[in-house]
């Protein structure tokens, strides 16, 4: 754990107090002036000075400057705050008030007679050193000193508060540095564990029932500037023990510190709260056993990412959520294409793996399964045209022959008016014109995708293809994009349970035999998709052939591990209604547009004449 942690509001706070103009580019903040030699105004030297938006690190590329750092540079260097806390650990800006000379003071009866009422003896409250003002004996004095023993904080507590008179039960002395309280009193070379409350008396109730290494937070729940000034003191212990007031079904203080501390998190279990509120009531309540047992028992933080494996449902395959592939061949490797994967289909260029992928999208239409289709190539016209050619199938589709021996296939007028209605809730595209700026449009596909699967019910998404949904500048931050990218889509596809296919293109291969690492782009991206297909022509990857034959390949396939033989699966292609069939003379099949009720069809398991899906 770091005391700072980066966010990227802090670079672009920087550069905006600094009145420098900046644009995003990639995973960068690219500013027109440097800060520090306040070069590249003008010409070739503009834009030298980038940030970092993954780790906050900085530097400027002229080779006069080259300054290098990260935020808590830029921090020191100008004056930029990143927070009190901060602050004041690494810069020690702010002047606190010396307290060193403060003569210690005997515990006044007072004091010892309060503590006696909350159920805590006179040893304790002499240990710590609980004392009264000496003008106002019904002011409760505490104080705060580090491991030296030195004094620097003191908190003061009304012990007649009066709520219809009062205006404040507690309050602290000024411009005081804070401090956990009850720090001389533990002993971390002994015990590794540390139980902090929020407050004073809690802490000392914890030291009445003789439970070690108790502390307290100086100005409650939500006051964390003591951190700074305590960093060194929590690192020397491994486990944390959190005892913070129990209200509304939560603890106080555990957020935060299972954030900030640096080993293990643990806190009381709420049953062992009793229905109390805090340390003190149990003590009063049910006595200083009931204390030891709480700390006893406590459990450390569930992190909800992580499960114990007893506690996971077994699934029966049998009984997940799938859609048929429409290729019979293939349902019986994979199974079917299973909601929650991330499917990768690669090929050539002009080989028809969008063609196969936006079939693939008619047969989840088909099953009542909503679908979102993404093309960074085509225009929405010509994505409408290509999905109605193949959800019309072959007889209803017009040809006309040019003298040339050119050959133009439509959709029949009335049978594409019949499709328009089939489309309703079934089929959307993601307008790519309104995103103007290139940079953007990775974060707002996805924002986009979410969208459609929360306001649409899309379950099927279809993205065409990897490079179109990117853009960069620098080979590097693209391969970060690309893996960063599929890692969103794999997150949504298990998040919301939804199928995702994704297209890329393959990397040139010379002739050899396809792989996995052959995808272009950054080699991560096969490892994070659940299955990798390739739909190309027979033969070997860069070798010519004039056959409209395909041959479909599994080489990943994470839910069972079955992928295709040596050959493959041999798939046949019809131009005019651009369907994918098993069978050279099989594209026949109907779709329910052309049942007047648009019912949804009860798909066999066993794929046959009429409908090969």
């Amino acid at each position: 754990m770091a005391l700072y942690q980066f966010s990227p509001d802090d670079a672009v706070r920087f550069l905006s107090e600094q009145r420098i103009q900046f644009r995003r580019q990639g995973n960068e903040l690219r500013a027109k002036t440097c800060p520090y030699c306040r070069g590249g105004k003008s010409g070739k030297d503009s834009n030298t000075f980038s940030i970092n938006l993954t780790n906050g690190a900085f530097n400027c590329l002229r080779a006069s400057c080259n300054v290098k750092g990260n935020m808590l540079t830029l921090a020191r260097d100008f004056g930029f705050s990143l927070g009190n806390t901060v602050d004041g650990y690494y810069g020690n800006s702010k002047k606190y008030r010396d307290l060193s000379k403060v003569s210690k003071r005997d515990t006044r009866p007072e004091a010892i007679r309060y503590m006696e009422s909350r159920g805590i003896g006179e040893y304790t409250a002499r240990r710590y050193e609980l004392t009264t003002q000496k003008k106002a004996d019904n002011i409760l004095v505490f104080p705060f000193r580090d491991e030296k023993g030195t004094l620097h904080f003191v908190k003061y507590r009304k012990m007649d508060f009066d709520r219809e008179k009062d205006s404040c039960k507690e309050w602290c002395e000024k411009n005081c540095r804070p401090i956990l309280f009850g720090i001389p009193q533990c002993k971390p070379e002994e015990n590794k564990t540390l139980i902090m409350t929020e407050g004073q008396i809690d802490s000392l109730s914890l030291a009445e029932a003789g439970i070690d290494n108790a502390v307290s937070v100086p100005t409650g729940k939500n006051g964390f500037t003591w951190i700074p000034y305590c960093w060194d003191f929590l690192k020397k212990f491994d486990t944390l023990i959190v005892f913070g007031d129990y209200e509304r079904g939560e603890i106080s203080l555990l957020t935060e510190m299972t954030k900030r501390f640096d080993g293990m998190v643990k806190h009381i279990r709420h049953e062992d709260y009793r229905d109390c509120k805090d340390a003190n009531e149990i003590l009063q309540k049910y006595g200083s056993q009931a204390l030891r047992d709480a700390v006893a028992n406590a459990v450390p933080v569930q992190d909800p990412r992580i499960k114990c494996l007893a506690e996971i449902e077994k699934q029966d395959l049998s009984q997940l959520e799938r859609i048929p592939s429409g290729i019979n061949a293939l349902d019986g490797i994979l199974g079917g294409m299973y909601m929650g994967q991330l499917v990768l289909m690669t090929g050539e260029r002009g080989q028809g793996k969008s063609t196969f992928a936006s079939q693939i999208g008619t047969i989840a239409m088909e099953k009542g399964y909503p679908v979102f289709f993404y093309s960074g190539e085509l225009m929405d016209w010509m994505v409408r045209d290509w999905i109605d050619r193949q959800v019309a199938g072959g007889a209803h589709i017009n040809t006309r022959t040019y003298a040339s021996g050119y050959r133009e296939h439509h959709v029949n007028a009335i049978v594409a008016e019949k499709i328009s209605k089939w489309y309703e809730g079934r089929g959307y595209l993601y307008d790519n014109r309104i995103v103007d700026n290139a940079e953007q449009e990775t974060d707002e596909l996805c924002k986009t995708m979410e969208t459609a699967i929360k306001q649409y019910g899309c379950r099927v998404l279809i993205i065409d293809n990897l490079m179109t949904a990117l853009e960069d500048d620098t080979q590097s931050d693209l391969y970060r994009q690309q893996s960063n990218f599929t890692k969103q889509l794999a997150i949504i596809a298990k998040q919301f349970n939804v199928l995702i296919l994704l297209i890329a293109h393959p990397r040139k291969t010379s002739g050899k035999d396809f792989a996995n690492d052959d995808v272009a782009g950054s080699s991560n991206i096969t490892n994070l998709v659940d299955v990798v297909l390739r739909y190309a022509k027979p033969g070997k990857s860069g070798e010519e052939s004039n056959s409209n034959d395909r041959i479909l390949t599994v080489h990943k396939n994470r839910l069972t591990g079955r992928l295709t033989h040596k050959d493959g699966i041999r798939l046949y292609f019809d131009e005019a209604s651009k369907r994918i069939s098993e069978f050279p003379d099989r594209f026949d099949w109907r779709l329910s547009w052309e049942d007047e009720e648009f019912t949804e069809l009860e798909l066999d398991e066993d794929i046959g004449y009429e409908l090969p899906f």
